[in-house]
This record gives structure tokens, C-alpha cells and sequence, in this order.
């Protein structure tokens, strides 16, 4: 069956073949509209349209065997509802005389274009990009913190250290405190014995004339004694 002989046989449930027609077409197009736009076409016991993404892929050309590359697409998918396929296995039978084979969908079950799943979407994506402002918050409050932390720790290090530097400087200073004093009180003493020195040779100056006086003396009282 075709689009034409689709038409024909609603024709007379519809009051003419042109109210048919526009009905038919009319159909199809929010269908289709419904569909490229990502949106799930759900009619209860005859089946659901929906756009399917197929990623990029290799192929064979059946022809000549060449490997061949697929690029990314998107394909529209049919799946068919249980009612339609109970029918189709003859697990049930089509109803005779002016009964519809499938029966009319209940309020809200055909989905295609509707404002509803717009409006669904629309609160999906808002859901989604609020869960994600929010993550983004956290992760930035977590980096601050790890950084001030950083930065405490940082500031922690070079006080230790210059409390150690300072530390040292003044052991050092301690040590080389009585170090100085030696040097002072080796400075004294040397000075000391140089103010003595010149004392110690002046006296052994004066000492010694009398020693020749008193060798002359001796030699003096020796030649007398000859004389005589």
C-alpha cells in the first residue's frame, strides 16, 4: 500500500478523499517534524518513531569488497508496540465490519511535536546544566581551600626556618662570645709582659756594672798582693 491507496481507503471514513489526504499529510508531517527534531513519536498499540544517532564507522561496498569509511548520521527507527505485533503473529485477530484495528490512543500518549515533551526537555536541560553549575562551584571552593591551605603551610616553613636560622645565629653568638673574652685577656697579658720587659732589662742593666766592679776589685787587691 501506498501513500495514494493509503488515502483511498480512509476516503470514506473521513468524507472525501481530499479530507483524507490532508489528514494523511498532516499525520506525516508532525511524525516527521516530531522526529528531527529528537523528539519520540509513541502511538499506543501501533508503535513509537524516534531519531537514532550512529556513530563514525567502517563498512564494506558489497560490490567490490573495498573497505569503505561511514561517517557520522542519524537514522529515524521504527519499533513496533505490542498490540501491532500481537496482530501481525496472529496471537490476536483483526476485528471485523468499522472497528479499528488499533484503538484510539488515550489522551497525552501521542507525543510527537507536542508541547508537553518540549516542555520536558526543556526542564531536562535546565536539570542538567543546574547540576553541573554546581559542580563547577565545588570544584572551585575545593581548589580554593587546597590553595590557602598551601599557601598556610607555605608561610608555616619559611617561620620554622628563619626561627632556626635565628636559632643558630645565636649559638654562634654564644659560642663565639668566650672565644672573644680569650682573645681580650690574651691581648692584656701580651701587653703586660711588654710593659715589663723593658723594667726587667733595665735592671739587668744595673746589675751587671757591679758585678765587673767587684771582678776589678778582686783583680786590684790580687796585684797589691804580688807587690808586696
Amino acid at each position: 500500500m501506498n501513500k495514494a491507496q493509503l488515502v483511498e481507503a480512509i476516503a470514506d471514513k473521513l468524507g472525501g478523499r481530499q479530507q483524507a489526504a490532508d489528514a494523511v499529510d498532516a499525520v506525516l508531517d508532525a511524525m516527521v517534524r516530531a522526529v528531527v527534531a529528537g523528539d519520540r513519536v509513541s502511538v499506543t498499540g501501533f508503535g513509537s518513531f524516534e531519531k537514532v544517532d550512529r556513530p563514525a564507522r567502517y563498512a564494506r561496498n558489497p560490490q567490490t569488497g573495498e573497505r569503505v569509511r561511514v561517517k557520522k548520521t542519524s537514522v529515524p527507527r521504527f519499533r513496533a508496540g505490542q498490540g501491532f505485533k500481537d496482530l501481525v503473529s496472529g496471537t490476536k485477530k483483526l476485528p471485523k465490519g468499522d472497528e479499528v484495528a488499533v484503538k484510539k490512543a488515550p489522551k497525552g500518549s501521542l507525543t510527537g511535536g507536542a508541547s508537553a515533551t518540549v516542555k520536558k526537555a526543556a526542564a531536562k536541560k535546565a536539570t542538567t546544566a543546574k547540576k553541573a553549575a554546581a559542580k563547577t562551584a565545588v570544584a572551585k571552593k575545593t581548589v580554593a581551600k587546597k590553595t590557602v591551605a598551601k599557601k598556610a603551610a607555605t608561610t608555616v616553613k619559611k617561620a620554622a626556618a628563619k626561627t632556626t636560622v635565628a636559632k643558630k645565629a645565636t649559638a654562634t653568638a654564644k659560642k663565639a662570645a668566650p672565644a672573644k673574652k680569650a682573645t681580650a685577656t690574651a691581648k692584656k697579658a701580651t701587653a703586660t709582659a711588654k710593659k715589663t720587659a723593658p723594667a726587667a732589662k733595665k735592671a739587668t742593666a744595673t746589675k751587671a756594672p757591679a758585678k765587673k766592679t767587684a771582678t776589678r776589685k778582686a783583680t786590684a787587691k790580687k796585684t797589691t798582693a804580688r807587690k808586696k
